[in-house]
């Protein structure tokens, strides 16, 4: 069977993630999560720590694996071949912009075959944005992140802790 690739900056990883992920890992053979740089976005965990949040957020999942690449998604696929690319959608505006990614890596990389997942209900509205903003505001992102990280995020993103 195949392998999944999730990739994405996952600054922190949430439960939509999770879902998207879980749901993956009972689709294919074995996933992995691709903690990868975003040049565009100001990250508020390192990329090694994001790893790790991701590695202790998918332990439970025993085929599936956390890696991180900083550089173009084709090319990491060039290296593990046989492979699919999965990515949530929340709303429409993701549909958009993860289409135009999905046609711009078939281009440069013919291997790159893009599966869409929809977002669970309860997850749609949920982004690592939106739990960044709550958190630095006090709020309460318990529900939002997995139980397993939820000390590690709020010790970073709320202020006072």
């Amino acid at each position: 069977m195949k392998t999944a690739v999730c990739p994405g900056s996952f600054d922190p990883i949430t439960m939509g993630h999770l879902d998207i992920i879980s749901r993956a890992s009972k689709l294919f053979g074995s996933v992995v999560v691709l903690v990868s740089v975003n040049a565009a976005k100001n990250a508020a965990f390192t990329l090694e720590e994001r790893v790790a949040l991701a590695r202790k957020a998918t332990e439970h999942l025993p085929n599936v694996r956390v890696d991180s690449f900083d550089g173009l998604l084709v090319d990491y696929l060039r290296g593990l071949g046989d492979c699919a690319i999965v990515k949530g959608l929340r709303a429409m505006s993701d549909f958009e912009y993860e289409f135009q990614m999905a046609l711009a890596n078939k281009k440069l990389y013919d291997g790159a075959e893009t599966i869409f997942l929809a977002a669970g209900a309860d997850h749609m509205y949920l982004s690592s944005s939106l739990v960044k903003q709550i958190a630095h505001f006090g709020g309460d992102i318990s529900g939002f992140v997995p139980d397993t990280i939820l000390e590690e995020i709020q010790r970073r993103l709320s202020p006072g802790r």
